[in-house]
């Protein structure tokens, strides 16, 4: 699918972005695209407009940003997207290309989150085996780590390990909705069951967590988002620390200029409902919350600026950053 568009209702997004000299990317797996958000200009910085191009892939989620590629994990297969332009080069008014260029086969796994490692392969949360797992020969994945309290590999989603974090480009921090080792037990606890876990020691360093997700070292601190109330934090002392609450499910993380990028969902899910963020959402008059991009500023909290997507996106999961970037 190819298409294109200028959404000129966002003009606060634009000049953010172009302020930070960045582009976006996010996906949508209900809708299966992959959707890039720039910014084209005219004759003057007054025709500043947000512009969106999409494609479709087949349940689009986790996202990375390596150099001049971008992973994509989706339904089967993890995708390796290169930029073929060299600077000074443009495509129908683009400065980045991205093409197919590798792709490896997992199965139907739920892989959720993914990062790349030093060896230049991907490093992702398989989410129904529980692991950590990146790719391999003979296998669909190979599992590089577990958490300590799931006593073996099985395909029932026991913990819904769902995030990945780096420090100093190792995979460090893994967030999980559960701590239990049944099959799909996550699920009988999502208002305060979740865990943020420590890779390399295995320890739990937060626990008490509604359906955390996306964890991210940013300016020193330890950012998780708590998709079931809801809210931007961080980490502190092993407490989770809110510094912003969202008209929606938050997931999808990423950060410049000083400022977070969440995505948010609508309540339109089973997974999602019986939370707290529903009910301050039904106590706000919008039951169903809004689906769409929120640009907070971490010394404030404040909401700076935002873009709210039309159905069919009734849902977002993950969000990277595309630096010194106009329009992908």
């Amino acid at each position: 699918m190819a298409a294109s568009l200028f959404v000129p209702m966002a003009p606060g997004f634009a000049s953010w972005l172009e302020g930070v000299n960045a582009a976006l990317v996010f996906s949508t797996y209900r809708a299966n695209r992959l959707i890039f958000v720039g910014r084209s200009i005219g004759e003057s910085t007054v025709d500043l407009k947000i512009k969106l191009h999409e494609r479709l892939f087949d349940r689009p989620m986790g996202l990375y940003v390596a150099g001049e590629s971008i992973w994509v994990a989706t339904r089967c297969q993890i995708w390796r997207l290169d930029n073929l332009l060299t600077p000074g080069l443009f495509h129908e008014g683009g400065d980045r290309l991205y093409v197919p260029a590798a792709s490896f086969i997992t199965g139907d796994i739920n892989t959720h989150e993914l990062v790349v490692g030093g060896d230049g392969l991907p490093v992702f949360v398989n989410t129904a085996f529980s692991c950590l797992a990146t790719v391999g020969i003979g296998c669909s994945f190979a599992p590089i780590w577990k958490p300590a309290f799931i006593s073996k590999l099985c395909g029932d989603d026991r913990c819904h390990l769902n995030g990945i974090g780096l420090l100093d480009g190792l995979p460090t921090w893994a967030s999980a909705c559960g701590d239990s080792d049944g099959a799909s037990s996550w699920r009988t606890n999502r208002r305060s069951g979740g865990v943020l876990l420590h890779i390399p020691s295995g320890d739990v360093v937060a626990s008490g967590l509604s359906m955390p997700h996306s964890p991210r070292w940013y300016q020193g601190k330890l950012w998780l988002l708590q998709s079931g109330t809801g809210e931007l934090g961080w980490i502190d002392d092993g407490k989770f620390q809110a510094v912003c609450a969202l008209p929606g499910f938050a997931r999808g993380l990423a950060f410049a200029g000083g400022c977070a990028v969440v995505g948010i969902s609508k309540i339109r899910s089973a997974h999602f409902s019986g939370l707290a963020v529903e009910e301050r959402l039904i106590a706000d008059g919008m039951p169903e919350g809004l689906c769409g991009l929120r640009v907070i500023d971490l010394a404030s909290g404040e909401i700076l600026h935002k873009i709210d997507l039309p159905d069919p996106i009734d849902e977002l999961f993950d969000v990277a950053v595309i630096a010194g970037v106009r329009q992908p």
